[in-house]
């Protein structure tokens, strides 16, 4: 199926950004954007640290980072300027 949809100026600009961000084409990205979209209802709420993985790789969270070859490196150089931040 082909949609057409008129978009106003800033937020085919913010779209833009975002997919040029994670190197995906326009209209790929706003098909993820539609076909991920959650209601929010109570049983779809993350259970678990698996679950919520599975969430986020399914939102396009995980690996949205390429230039962050080290996730826990990186969260673990957060984590210290937050203590750090939080001592001074």
């Amino acid at each position: 199926m082909t949609l057409t949809i008129e978009l106003p100026q800033e937020l085919e600009r913010k779209l833009a950004a975002e997919a040029e961000r994670l190197g995906l084409p326009l209209s790929e990205y706003a098909l993820r954007l539609l076909t991920t979209r959650r209601s929010g209802s109570a049983e779809e709420t993350p259970r678990s640290g698996a679950e919520l993985v599975a969430f986020w790789r399914s939102e396009g969270v995980i690996g949205a980072r390429p230039e962050i070859p080290d996730a826990q490196a990186h969260a673990r150089r957060i984590r210290q300027a937050a203590e750090r931040r939080l001592r001074a």
